[in-house]
């Protein structure tokens, strides 16, 4: 089938429509920051008596199984997106999170809270694929890096609920602390609840319609999109593209990136493994660093998290413009490489004994400021380099291997240096996070790919491309 689907969506000026999607879908990451920082403010009530009597240890696992369950739901609803649609599988992984986290309330030993942990990490991880499919086959090219990053990005504003939760939940003034901890998960799984019927009025990716011989229906949804948008398209020129339907499935990703695109393969997994070791090595025990080496009361730790993740949430959108104005290849080497270089520089002020828990958590913000953007864009690169047949299961693929080999081994390692109340052991944690970042500058420049302002198909033609 010829069509000019793809560039009618690339012209279209940006809208309320447009809003009404990143709001519907980035509230994922919303979701996911408000899981991960409520487990990092509560894992001292967790080791105590009012909570289920975990060791530092113990809480670490607890994280590692949540990322084990982010990469089994990655895998399974990443196939299942590419094979049965986004629209489908962005309500069911939502529905699988808001179920699991409801369940987590309701853990009664470490083995209840691991098992509907990593449950609800499957709900989370299915999510990744889902929605950053979504998202750039629906975003315009001149806007797709700014919201991508934007996007990811609200993850934080998910840490800066749960560190206000965490103020309120945790004060025994306020809440008995038998249930402080658990209200908070069914304070998640309620948002959850809500965003189930704000996702109901989002259309299927008319690309994912054309790639699978459903050109009727992508030109309806395309219509009803460009009669919701206001205003008159851009003037470019209008191009076509001839596409056949082409299968996808795990044996055609693997042969799409490893044989097609090997080098695009290899810069999407050094930035996703570094970003994921950094992030959560530091992110998941960060509450432990307060309170094993400053003394901060469980009680307190919110008020530290609210600021770090306050520069999470800035870096992407103060930053994300340049993606798109200067491009992929620099930004990404000066956001990871910039980070490391502020990361050594706490190491060694941390084991000097120089920091306080004020000024470790500006130097923590400082660093998350051009390290949240950085990992921003690694999800952003992920999604926009492979072609619309493999988009949803290269990005499982992608993630998964990174949560693995960066994310699941951070918070395991980094409990135990925490654990062992030594700060040389500690530091020695940071500047292995150094050397990740510094890796994927390094992969960045050398591998990079400049695709700030093009269309989808120009980066990476589907599968079907005739033409």
């Amino acid at each position: 089938m010829i069509t000019d689907i793809p560039f009618r969506l690339d012209r279209l000026q940006w809208s309320r429509w447009h809003w009404q999607l990143v709001v519907g879908l980035g509230i994922t990451w919303m979701l996911d920051g408000l899981e991960v920082t409520v487990v990092g403010a509560i894992s001292p009530r967790l080791e105590d008596a009012n909570g289920l009597q975990l060791s530092a240890a113990a809480i670490g696992a607890s994280a590692s199984a949540y990322l084990a369950g982010a990469v089994a739901g990655a895998l399974l609803f990443g196939e299942l997106t590419d094979r049965f649609g986004r629209r489908r599988l962005f309500l069911i992984t939502l529905g699988c999170y808001l179920a699991f986290t409801a369940l987590t309330a309701l853990s009664w030993n470490l083995w209840s809270f691991a098992l509907f942990r990593a449950l609800t990490g499957m709900g989370i991880g299915g999510e990744y694929a889902a929605i950053n499919s979504t998202i750039d086959e629906l975003i315009p090219s001149r806007r797709r890096g700014w919201v991508d990053l934007s996007v990811n990005g609200t993850y934080w504003l998910g840490t800066i609920l749960g560190s206000a939760l965490s103020l309120v939940l945790l004060d025994p003034a306020v809440i008995d602390q038998r249930f402080g901890w658990r209200i908070a998960f069914g304070l998640g799984a309620t948002l959850a609840l809500a965003i189930v019927f704000v996702r109901r009025t989002l259309p299927e990716s008319p690309r994912w319609l054309l790639a699978h011989g459903r050109a009727p229906d992508a030109e309806r949804i395309t219509a009803s999109i460009e009669a919701l948008v206001a205003g008159p398209a851009r003037a470019e020129p209008l191009r076509t593209i001839a596409v056949a339907p082409h299968g996808g499935g795990l044996a055609t990703t693997f042969r799409t990136m490893l044989r097609r695109y090997p080098r695009r393969t290899a810069l999407a997994l050094i930035l996703m493994c570094t970003q994921a070791f950094l992030y959560n090595a530091i992110f998941f025990t960060e509450s432990l660093v307060l309170t094993t080496f400053f003394g901060v009361p469980a009680q307190r730790v919110g008020l530290y998290i609210f600021p770090f993740a306050l520069g999470n949430v800035l870096g992407p959108l103060l930053l994300g413009h340049w993606f798109d104005a200067v491009g992929r290849r620099a930004l990404i080497a000066a956001t990871y490489g910039l980070s490391a270089v502020l990361l050594a520089v706490t190491a060694w002020f941390f084991h000097g004994g120089l920091l306080d828990a004020t000024t470790i958590t500006v130097c923590w913000s400082v660093i998350f400021f051009f390290a949240s953007a950085g990992a921003s864009a690694a999800y952003l690169t992920v999604s926009e380099i492979f072609p619309v047949e493999t988009r949803a299961m290269a990005i499982a693929l992608v993630y998964a291997v990174g949560t693995l080999v960066g994310g699941a081994f951070a918070p395991l390692l980094f409990g135990a240096l925490i654990g062992s109340g030594s700060r040389d052991h500690v530091v020695v944690g940071y500047l292995v996070g150094v050397g990740a970042m510094l890796a994927g500058a390094v992969g960045a420049i050398v591998l990079g790919v400049n695709a700030e302002r093009k269309i989808l198909e120009d980066i990476a033609p589907p599968l079907g491309a005739l033409g």
